[in-house]
C-alpha cells in the first residue's frame, strides 16, 4: 500500500473519483437519452434509471480512483462532491436550479455508495 505523505493527495484522489464518476454519469445519461428517443419507455422509469446510472458511475469512479487509507471517507466525500457537481451540471442543462428534499436524500445516498466503493477500492487488491 502506498503511503500518503501529502494532504493534497487525498484531495486529488477525491476530485479524481468525483470527476470520473461525473464523466461516466454524463455519458450514461447521453446513451440513455438516445435509447429513450428510439424506444417507447414509460416516463416513471426515467428517474430510477438515472439514479442507477449515477450509482454505477460513483461506484466505478471510486473503485478506479480511491487508494491508500480511509477509503470509506474518501469515497463518501467523492460521492458528496459528485452529487453536487452533477446537480449543477444537470440543472444547468435543464435550466432549473430549484432545490427539493430529494437532493438531500441523494447526498446521503451518494455518501453511502461512495463510502462502500471506497472501502472496496482500498481492500480489494488491484492486479
Amino acid at each position: 500500500m502506498r503511503n500518503e505523505r501529502y494532504y493534497g493527495d487525498g484531495i486529488f484522489t477525491v476530485a479524481k473519483a468525483a470527476g470520473l464518476a461525473l464523466t461516466i454519469s454524463v455519458l450514461g445519461a447521453v446513451i440513455f437519452a438516445a435509447i429513450l428517443r428510439i424506444c417507447n419507455l414509460r416516463g416513471e422509469l426515467v428517474y430510477p434509471i438515472n439514479q442507477a446510472i449515477k450509482g454505477i458511475a460513483l461506484i466505478v469512479g471510486t473503485l478506479v480512483a480511491v487508494h491508500g487509507e480511509k477509503g470509506w471517507l474518501k469515497g463518501g466525500i467523492a460521492g458528496l462532491l459528485f452529487t453536487s457537481l452533477s446537480y449543477l451540471a444537470f440543472s444547468a442543462l435543464g435550466g432549473d436550479f430549484s432545490l427539493s428534499w430529494l437532493i438531500f436524500a441523494e447526498l446521503i445516498l451518494a455518501f453511502v455508495i461512495g463510502g462502500i466503493g471506497g472501502m472496496l477500492a482500498v481492500n480489494v487488491k488491484k492486479s
